[in-house]
């Protein structure tokens, strides 16, 4: 009897390192996963911001919070299903998928920069700023921050399963689950952080402290730059992860010599941080013309025949 218990113990103890192995794994795969993701991460913490400024600064935290709670639905009720069923009976299709998110991520940026460099007037804003609508337009600024991420999510999420079609369909679906939700969390916190530093200079600055009041100051008087440089940062991320996407997705779908060409052009740079420079720059380069050319489709030939 004792010896049958034991041997019981021994099977639960086993059973309970397994499934502790098994969440390490689920772990470690989703961390890889969202390391891959991290270029459409950044340009999702970028992008964020510009649909809060110009709103009350007590309700910043709470749109922040409803773009979050959809941008979470996005993921785990619709592309998370989608993306598993996807990677499930046409994993052929995941390459295409990621280069038209490519594709829409290098027009994006390249966008940006004919509305910063381009004819026309550059003088208006150009972020979308909270007019006294009340409540309708905080709802429209919302369901319009909510759709722009739909774009980023699907992309994190491809990119994401991508690097763990060989799990099992349940640990799949459970380290997608976990990228969502991290990724999620990690966006959004940032983002929270970031409206609010401010409203935390302008606390400190009241402070009888010295350095408080200095400090205070700075981030009150940095912030609205280091929105700006968030801001170019996000166009950069956009070429630069959108080039990628393209370069890496067509050698798998057998258009090798773009990827071949910019891989050798790493090795000649002596791989390391300038081999990166060097491959990052290559795919700017091939995110910007991409982006240039939907550009064009999309605003200078519709004005030649206007």
């Amino acid at each position: 009897m004792a010896g049958g218990l034991m041997a019981l113990l021994d099977d639960v103890a086993a059973l309970a390192k397994l499934a502790a192995a098994s969440v390490d794994d689920i772990g470690a795969a989703a961390g890889r996963a969202s390391t891959k993701a991290a270029g459409v991460v950044i340009d999702d913490a970028a992008v964020t911001p510009r649909y809060v400024q110009g709103f009350d600064p007590s309700r910043e935290l709470t749109v922040i919070r409803k773009i979050a709670v959809g941008s979470l639905r996005n993921k785990i009720v619709f592309i998370l299903p989608a993306a598993l069923l996807l990677s499930q009976y046409a994993e052929w299709l995941l390459a295409p998928i990621l280069m038209l998110g490519g594709t829409y991520l290098a027009f994006e940026g390249a966008e940006k920069l004919w509305e910063k460099f381009g004819p026309g007037d550059h003088h208006g804003p150009a972020e979308p700023v909270a007019a006294d609508g009340g409540a309708d337009h905080e709802k429209t600024m919302v369901s319009g921050a909510i759709r722009t991420d739909f774009i980023l999510s699907a992309e994190i999420m491809v990119i994401a399963l991508k690097e763990v079609t060989d799990e099992p369909f349940v640990s799949r679906a459970l380290i997608l689950a976990v990228v969502a939700v991290a990724i999620t969390a990690l966006v959004y916190g940032a983002v929270g952080l970031i409206v609010k530093m401010d409203d935390i200079g302008l606390h400190l600055a009241k402070k009888s402290s010295a350095v408080a009041q200095k400090v205070g100051r700075g981030l009150v008087v940095g912030m609205p730059i280091f929105l700006t440089v968030l801001a170019n940062i996000g166009i950069v991320a956009m070429l630069w992860v959108g080039g990628h996407i393209l370069l890496v997705n067509a050698d798998e779908l057998g258009w090798h010599w773009p990827y071949e060409t910019v891989h050798h052009w790493e090795k000649d740079a002596g791989g390391g941080a300038v081999g990166w420079i060097v491959n990052t720059a290559s795919s700017a380069v091939i995110g910007i013309v991409v982006g240039a050319i939907v550009v064009a489709v999309m605003h200078l030939i519709p004005r030649k025949k206007h």
